[in-house]
């Protein structure tokens, strides 16, 4: 029987906007990779994964932050990107091929990196230590863990300045225009090319970050990333193709619905409604929130 309160309701909306923060950066990539540069990178939560453990081993073994950690490893994550991206154009993108082969190049590395941190860590959950793992805020009715509301806040810094950088900046205007005509950026000397790889480069930085995120929002083990291929590229529709401000507001929704589900109906319920508000949203506006 369901049981109502309006603790409940306020505590579990605030939930949800915090969990949205996460979902916010973990969205963020994709919202890169697939609604601006058309690229279905099905492996993305892998590379989540993959940063979930490198701030594991940071922190187990030299005692450092998983977030901290997970910045520093950034530039090696967008070097890992600039690669992958670069066998994906020559072997499939160039030849006109990335739209089943390519998927399943992205399928391979998903499976790839998922066994190898199998055999590696095994599947044991691991997980890390902070000061901010732990405690709460409370405030009157309110309890806010700030193992949520850390990460949902250093999520909306990143995502803030990638908007800066895609919006300010002549990169990030080149990145924002090479989905819409390669030929004029040509004609502006600028190599479209060499744009998708510095976007992808990215978009897979941000993996590392998102990856300390979910290590300090619960444990891992090496297939949980699988949970968050549907959701992800559920909040990049709905948030509308390549805009990161929708993405920030799909997430923000789709965590409060799943939460307001989980909280009064039962957490089985909650992939179902959030799916289904996301099927309600589309048929009102097919383009998502703020797709153009």
């Amino acid at each position: 029987m369901m049981i109502f309160s309006f603790d409940l309701l306020i505590n579990a909306v605030i939930s949800g906007i915090l969990i949205g923060g996460f979902y916010a950066a973990v969205t963020s990539g994709v919202s890169l990779s697939f609604g601006i540069l058309d690229i279905v990178n099905i492996a993305h939560p892998a590379f989540i994964i993959l940063g979930s453990y490198i701030a594991y081993i940071a922190n187990a073994t030299l005692g450092v932050d998983p977030i901290l950690a997970s910045i520093a490893m950034m530039p090696v994550f967008y070097v890992l990107g600039s690669g992958i991206y670069q066998i994906y154009y020559i072997s499939f993108e160039k030849r006109g091929q990335e739209s089943l082969r390519g998927l399943a190049f992205f399928f391979g590395l998903l499976f790839i990196t998922e066994v190898t941190l199998v055999l590696y860590f095994g599947v044991d959950y691991r997980y890390v230590e902070a000061s901010y793992i732990g405690p709460s805020w409370h405030f009157a009715v309110l309890d806010i863990p700030l193992r949520i509301l850390v990460p949902c806040l250093v999520s909306l810094l990143m995502t803030a300045g990638l908007q800066i950088f895609l919006t300010r900046s002549f990169l990030g205007r080149a990145v924002m225009a090479v989905a819409q005509d390669q030929l004029a950026l040509r004609l502006m000397a600028v190599d479209p090319i060499k744009i998708k790889r510095i976007a992808f480069g990215i978009s897979i930085a941000t993996a590392s970050l998102a990856g300390a995120f979910l290590i300090v929002i619960q444990p891992v083990e090496p297939s949980v990333g699988r949970e968050y291929i549907g959701r992800i590229f559920a909040i990049c529709v709905l948030g509308g193709m390549g805009s990161l401000p929708g993405t920030v507001i799909a997430a923000m929704l789709l965590g409060i619905v799943e939460s307001l589900t989980a909280t009064f109906y039962g957490p089985s319920w909650a992939p179902a409604v959030s799916f289904g508000f996301l099927l309600l949203t589309l048929a009102v506006r097919p383009a998502g929130l703020l797709g153009r």
